[in-house]
């Protein structure tokens, strides 16, 4: 089958729909005789007509056979709208047959499109269009009952009489007063009452609870004279206690000199109509898996709830990610998810409705919890512990006991300090932290946390447009020989000219972009910059140029990519690869089995160098010198402190632990790169202690490219070296000019780039 577009598709009789007949013998159109439906849609066909008849109005049954051949064949002709249509035209405007033909549709075979959507639509459309011409219909003979009205009042009460009598709709007459004086037969069997029994009462006697003021103040205001008529759809109990709606119509009638008189009401009984309309909002308010408001329905509480509520008052969120539900879809298929995630919602429905709370499926595994009337945090906290004891028993599917929790980020602010897309967004920044922790918990919102979230959204958001802009720039720090003070190498330090936040170091961007996938494309802009610098002082200053070191972020460690990046920029700035090194962190590699082992191996082949950044502030770090080919480790500057008079002092430690990390590196014919140098004193004790090369203040600052040039052509050391450290041969291998390859391995930052963040990323 095909899906068509309901609005356009034409009626299949307009002027006999329009008149309110049928046309069950009407024939076949020749399209529907030339396509009939074939023999897999047979049983389509039979529950077709099933349908029909149990749904259809009082006809002959030929004729109702007939009508669903004729349905059925613009169904099996893709135009469901038609067919729609055309059962609208002869009466079926039953509810439960929409109910069971959306159904019946959903399960057609060969469908294309949305047959089912597509027949609800025309469905809806030809009913609404067949209520405006009725409606038009009792418009006009309303405005014709008052005319004659006047007129019967004036000249013939016995042509009123026959026409208020005989009138479809139901007609009363009421005083200005509000006195009901008269109801016609329509009315009295809409209202299933009878004269005696209304003749008399109040018009104010008819309040139904769900009146609008609206509704009262347009009768108020054509009683007193100041309107001539209003319209509104309205309920009133009938007799026996049902409920009946109606589009009612006053109008106020004036005698000859304009005075009002009485007051008369049309009332047109839409009672099927408004079932309709509120199961079809039930539908798109509604969850279908669940039976929860859905997101839509959310926000429509959650924004009455902010224009209505009263100063100071305050709401709470509890937004709800159930942890390991991913494991379960990816393990034991869609179906089960979707039984785990019926069996969630009654637990947390059976948990926060009682107690008056919305409880809503957002998508997904993601539920939420309003709090309209919330006294404090406590009664936030409250909600999300009962979230949590909900769901903390195992839940039996298929034979599985699925043991499933949640993380949950708890909002609660009082109404006017905060929108509602902002609460959803902030409540939802506080979840991503419950889950960081570990799950199975909930997090309460704290608004420093969250700004720094956004913070990071709002650059990451940016960074591209940056890179195309030309917003990110390089600076250069250097590493120098311990041993002579001569520079040996740069490392390559990015940083961002943000238009509104001024110059940004990496730790304020880097862990987003490395978060987000950017740090790919970034880093290989920073890759592409630094090669080009190092290539240019290849070729003006020779065996003078200094090694670039360039960090590089676990992710693009892991990325095959980073192979024929590094390769295609080599040949394109024409660098000599063991000019360039690439410093990781421990936390980049975590086995033998690692991707990322297998790329920085492929690197080191093309004789880029490796050297591993703070070595001895993670947690795998003799894996490393098993398994990484490593040129060169450079010490963290925690381990850096001031020598102390006291030898007993707590600081002493960390000098113990770089002699160790001296004797490792030596041993193993590692360059040893000492960060955080930024006196004299701690480069003379670093140096004999067995360290090689130091980077920090004291021997310079990340500082543009063109500053470092006088660095390289110096002879003598452009720093102070006590007279008896001066010239000293380095603890272990040749001087990096010789070629040896492991004093080409350097790398560091300055200690403005110190942790949190990579800097030289």
């Amino acid at each position: 089958m095909t899906s068509r577009d309901p609005a356009s598709e034409p009626d299949p009789d307009p002027d006999h729909a329009a008149s309110g007949g049928t046309a069950p013998d009407a024939p076949v159109a020749p399209d529907a005789r030339d396509n009939p439906c074939t023999a897999p849609e047979s049983d389509f066909r039979e529950r077709w007509s099933a349908l029909l008849g149990r749904h259809g109005t009082p006809l002959h049954p030929a004729k109702v056979e007939a009508l669903s051949t004729r349905t059925a064949a613009l169904i099996c002709q893709g135009r469901p709208g038609a067919a729609a249509s055309a059962l609208v035209a002869a009466h079926f405007t039953d509810p439960d047959l929409l109910i069971g033909a959306v159904e019946l549709l959903r399960n057609a075979p060969a469908q294309e499109g949305d047959p089912a959507g597509a027949f609800a639509a025309a469905w809806a459309i030809a009913l609404r269009e067949r209520t405006l011409r009725q409606q038009e219909a009792i418009r006009t003979a309303a405005d014709v009952a008052r005319r004659e009205a006047e007129q019967a009042l004036h000249a013939s009460e016995a042509r009123f009489r026959a026409l208020f009598e005989h009138a479809a709709v139901g007609i009363g007459v009421g005083s200005v007063e509000g006195e009901i004086l008269a109801a016609n037969r329509s009315l009295l069997e809409m209202f299933g009452a009878t004269m005696e029994a209304l003749r008399g009462r109040s018009v104010t006697d008819l309040v139904h609870p769900e009146d609008t003021p609206e509704v009262w103040q347009a009768y108020e205001d054509l009683i007193a004279g100041r309107r001539e008529s209003f319209q509104c759809d309205k309920p009133y109990y009938r007799q026996d206690g049902e409920v009946v709606w109606t589009h009612l119509t006053v109008s106020l009638i004036r005698d000859e000199d304009g005075t009002p008189r009485y007051q008369v009401a049309m009332l047109e009984d839409i009672t099927d109509r408004y079932r309709l309309q509120e199961r079809l909002h039930h539908q798109a308010t509604h969850d279908p898996l669940t039976g929860l408001p859905n997101r839509a329905a959310f926000f429509e509480r959650l924004e009455k709830l902010f224009a209505t509520a009263a100063p100071g008052a305050h709401f709470g969120l509890c937004y709800i990610d159930l942890d390991r539900f991913k494991i379960v879809n990816d393990s034991l298929g869609h179906a089960t998810g979707d039984q785990l995630l019926v069996e969630v919602a009654g637990r947390l429905a059976t948990a926060l409705a009682p107690l008056g709370h919305l409880v809503a499926r957002l998508g997904g595994d993601e539920f939420v919890v309003l709090l309209e009337h919330c006294e404090g945090e406590h009664d936030a906290v409250a909600a999300a512990r009962a979230v949590l004891s909900a769901l903390r028993e195992p839940i039996l599917i298929d034979g599985h006991q699925l043991a499933i929790g949640a993380s949950i980020g708890v909002l609660e602010r009082a109404v006017g300090t905060i929108t509602p897309g902002a609460a959803v967004r902030a409540a939802d920044l506080t979840l991503y932290r419950a889950k960081e922790a570990g799950g199975a918990r909930w997090t309460l919102y704290d608004a420093r946390t969250n700004a720094e979230a956004v913070s990071r959204y709002t650059v990451s958001v940016r960074m591209p447009v940056a890179l195309e802009r030309g917003e990110f720039f390089l600076e250069y720090q250097p590493l120098c020989s311990l041993a002579d003070g001569t520079m040996t190498a740069v490392e390559a330090l990015v940083r961002w000219r943000h238009p509104l936040l001024g110059v940004l170091r990496p730790d304020e961007f880097v862990p987003a972009a490395e978060e987000t996938g950017l740090i790919l494309p970034l880093g290989r802009w920073i890759l592409r910059q630094a090669c080009a610098q190092a290539a240019d002082w290849q070729r003006r200053y020779g065996d003078r140029a200094p090694q670039v070191n360039v960090n590089i972020t676990a992710r693009q460690a892991r990325s095959k990519g980073l192979i024929s990046d590094v390769g295609r920029i080599l040949a394109d700035t024409g660098l000599d690869p063991g000019l360039l090194q690439l410093e990781i962190t421990e936390g980049t590699a975590l086995g033998p089995r690692d991707e990322s082992l297998r790329v920085l191996n492929a690197l080191v082949d093309k004789g880029v160098t490796l050297a591993v950044d703070d070595f001895g502030t993670g947690w795998s770090n003799l894996a490393y010198l098993r398994d990484l080919p490593l040129s060169g480790l450079k010490l963290s500057s925690s381990f850096i402190i001031d020598p102390s008079p006291d030898p007993n002092a707590d600081e002493e430690i960390g000098w113990r632990i770089v002699g160790g990390l001296a004797s490792l590196s030596r041993s193993l014919g590692l360059t040893l790169t000492a960060e955080g140098v930024e006196t004299a004193e701690i480069a003379e004790r670093l140096l004999t202690m067995g360290c090689d090369w130091g980077q920090g203040w004291y021997f310079g600052r990340p500082a543009a490219a063109a500053s470092l040039e006088a660095l390289m052509l110096s002879t003598p050391p452009l720093v102070s070296v006590p007279p008896h450290v001066a010239g000293r041969t380095p603890a272990r291998g040749p001087d990096r000019r010789s070629g040896g390859a492991p004093d080409r391995r350097a790398g560091g930052r300055s200690a403005e780039d110190r942790p949190p963040g990579r800097p030289g990323t």
